[in-house]
């Protein structure tokens, strides 16, 4: 019997009007498509089309405490509550998964399970939980925290409160409801379990009011590259956004993760590696270079240094020549491992201030591949093909040509090489993504 070819899995990660730090002063976007439903609708719609796995939405929990006048020079990223948008985003579509990024600092497990049950419901199966924590202490003043809580404590936090949201996911056994009039019996109790959970950080008593997931559990997502990071994701995670620069660099990366999983119990088929890439695409070469060259002439030195001091951690960039080389800093509690990616860059290749933000103001410290659709597709087949990786986020800079254009474009090259679907085989996210549905902890 043949065995199936491996493909590429795919994510459209869906962000404003663009990834591109200056995609909203681009002549041909619209920037009141940030506020736009129907614009978000609308790239939901053109991933699906495309036959993606799923569309993916970050979030942030505050604005950076910064002068209001630099804030104004930059397009509110998230201006969206993503659960809620996703579930109105499910109605407008029918197979594409619904990936959306929920902190675990800041809310109950509780809320959290209960919200994405519904989602997964409201969906019919296509639902995934982004699981991060928040590593910024502008996001902690919003919930009575003068700073962010550190970064080991963060991850042990999130290894219990996966236990206590899977649990309660568990609540009800699949097809618990009996609707018996004659026995009075509304459903089977015999399937309903209460978690009564007691540990470090939660106490929680369950069971969910929601029924089980369609899923059993919705897909699982982790984003976090730091060694904490990493040892959350071989634990609980089944898809692993990650920024790599180089193919080296991912390779290994990808090796050590997947050698992590063992030690759970897990095979290395249990774990999607899915590093976020941007396409810059143009019918030759110099096109595409032209194109990437323009978005970075409208970058705000301001705007740049400002984003690199939010990603560097707490350093004034500001008070350096922009033209100078970029300072020693001291770790911080917050996102550790795209510090360290950046720092290693500006070492790498000699960096100044205005080259390593130029950089890391296209796509936050993801790769950025400019050529053809056919050179494109060649880096992502080797990537893919050389043990670097199982897929790639897309973040299109602009929305929503980037987009289309990967649609229209790259995409037929893909799937001309064997290596992309043609048409969804099944209907949910677990089903795109060749994962099992995961059994109860009572069964």
């Amino acid at each position: 019997m043949a065995t199936q070819k491996r493909q590429i899995k795919l994510g459209a990660f869906l962000q404003s009007v663009g990834h591109h730090l200056a995609a909203w002063r681009h002549p041909d976007v619209n920037p009141a498509d940030a506020t736009s439903l129907t614009h978000l609708k609308n790239l939901a719609k053109i991933a699906e089309q495309g036959k993606f796995d799923a569309i993916f939405f970050a979030d942030s929990l505050g604005l950076p405490q910064i002068d209001k006048r630099l804030l104004a020079k930059g397009a509110v990223t998230y201006f969206w509550e993503p659960l809620t948008l996703l579930s109105a985003i499910a109605g407008s579509t029918e197979k594409i998964g619904l990936i959306s990024t929920v902190s675990t600092s800041y809310l109950q497990p509780y809320h959290l399970a209960r919200l994405f049950a519904s989602l997964d419901h409201i969906s019919q199966g296509r639902a995934g939980w982004n699981l991060v924590t928040s590593g910024t202490d502008f996001e902690a003043n919003n919930f009575s925290l003068s700073t962010q809580i550190p970064h080991t404590e963060r991850y042990e936090r999130a290894r219990e409160y996966v236990d206590v949201v899977k649990g309660l996911w568990d609540s009800w056994d699949d097809e618990p409801y009996l609707f018996d009039k004659a026995s009075g019996n509304f459903f089977d109790p015999d399937k309903l379990h209460f978690l009564n959970h007691k540990g470090t950080y939660f106490s929680v008593s369950g069971p969910l009011q929601s029924a089980r997931p369609v899923q059993g559990y919705p897909v699982i997502v982790q984003a976090g590259s730091s060694e904490d990071g990493q040892n959350l994701a071989a634990a609980t995670a089944e898809i692993v956004f990650t920024a790599q620069q180089s193919l080296e660099g991912a390779q290994a990366f990808y090796k050590s993760l997947k050698d992590k999983l063992a030690r759970h119990g897990r095979s290395p088929d249990s774990l999607r590696i899915m590093p976020g890439v941007m396409p810059i695409i143009g019918r030759t070469e110099e096109e595409a270079l032209e194109k990437y060259e323009q978005l970075q002439s409208l970058i705000d030195p301001a705007v740049g240094i400002a984003l690199l001091s939010a990603f560097l951690g707490k350093i004034d960039l500001g008070k350096y020549s922009i033209d100078g080389p970029v300072p020693e800093f001291p770790n911080t509690e917050g996102w550790q491992s795209r510090q360290q990616l950046l720092v290693d860059l500006a070492r790498r290749d000699n960096l100044t201030i205005r080259q390593l933000y130029q950089k890391v103001a296209g796509a936050r410290g993801h790769r950025i591949i400019t050529g053809t659709a056919s050179t494109i597709a060649d880096q992502l087949e080797l990537w893919f093909t050389q043990g670097a990786a199982d897929g790639f986020n897309i973040l299109p800079a602009t929305f929503p040509h980037g987009l289309s254009e990967f649609v229209e474009q790259v995409i037929p090259e893909l799937q001309r090489r064997g290596l992309f679907r043609t048409e969804y085989t099944g209907s949910t996210l677990r089903e795109h993504l060749e994962l099992p549905r995961p059994r109860s902890q009572y069964q």
